[in-house]
């Protein structure tokens, strides 16, 4: 089955507790830190000895490309950031809420129907973003690093890419073989895990169950009134059932290290996504840091 298809129309609703605002915060932290700022706007130092370069860059590096935007929730914050964002996905009914956000907001963003591996830009960036599992999607290492040198080519000279990665610790330990329901009246759904060791592979099986758009009252909703396996409910509801199964395999940091630098890239930093402190065994989450590689970022030439 593709996922995000039908899964696509409820995404929002079942993610609405993701702190977004506050990964939103985080990215910006980082993008000050590491200097990708249009310093036409704020006249920041950037770390490059070239000023034409820095010059023909400033908006350039004020551009941020969010890799697997889904539905667009975290490229629509940093747009009304002030930053000029890109959104790529591969995900059709992903995209076309995230363009149906865009047109109600009146934001400027682009957005981009491609595949992380294979995505084209018109020029360069002055960071990539890529949160919320979508490098877990690619469940090969040559996968990865055909979209780490994407990324190393289409970053500006010093540019940054910041992504996350569930690890193996999190599908082996915590969520592998668990299933997870939740009732939210006019919305439910059951996530069932399955892992796969030998291949480090998470196989999550979703059912979801959406009430028929106008049928479910006020009062139903504060009930919690559940769909039943007729997709029928008590009061009479009348639910609609659909499944997707999605793969993700996990990875461990010193894989994300090597496959950084099999792609050109430069590791910078690496942290445990919860604590934002240093990465442990148990850390089911990481952020990584990395830059445009010093071997490419003089040499290197974006195709446009």
């Amino acid at each position: 089955m593709e996922a995000y298809t039908d899964f696509a129309q409820v995404y929002d609703e079942l993610m609405d507790d993701t702190p977004y605002e506050e990964w939103c915060g985080f990215l910006m932290e980082l993008f000050r830190k590491y200097g990708v700022d249009d310093i036409s706007k704020n006249d920041r130092h950037v770390i490059n000895d070239n000023d034409v370069i820095n010059r023909n860059l400033s908006q350039e590096r004020n551009t941020v490309l969010d890799l697997g935007c889904g539905t667009g929730t975290l490229t629509q914050m940093l747009a009304r950031k002030g930053y000029d964002m890109i959104g790529v996905d591969n995900a059709q009914e992903m995209l076309q809420i995230a363009m149906d956000k865009r047109e109600q907001s009146g934001l400027s963003i682009l957005y981009l129907l491609q595949d992380m591996r294979e995505f084209e830009l018109y020029g360069t960036v002055g960071a990539v973003v890529s949160v919320c599992d979508s490098l877990n999607y690619l469940l090969e290492e040559a996968d990865i690093v055909q979209t780490f040198r994407q990324v190393n080519n289409y970053l500006y000279p010093q540019g940054i890419f910041i992504f996350d990665f569930n690890t193996v610790h999190k599908y082996a330990d915590v969520i592998g073989d668990a299933t997870i329901a939740e009732n939210r009246g006019d919305c439910s759904f059951i996530w069932e895990n399955y892992y796969h060791e030998e291949q480090e592979i998470n196989e999550y099986d979703l059912t979801v169950f959406v009430a028929e758009r106008g049928n479910v009252s006020e009062a139903d909703r504060a009930d919690g009134d559940a769909a039943k396996p007729d997709g029928t409910s008590a009061q009479g509801v009348l639910f609609r059932r659909f499944q997707e199964v999605h793969y993700q395999r996990g990875y461990r940091l010193e894989q994300m290290r090597g496959l950084l630098e099999r792609a050109g890239l430069d590791f910078v930093e690496a942290f445990d996504a919860d604590t934002h402190k240093e990465v442990t065994a148990e850390s089911e989450r990481i952020y990584v840091v990395a830059r445009k590689g010093a071997d490419t970022a003089a040499n290197q030439k974006v195709e446009r």
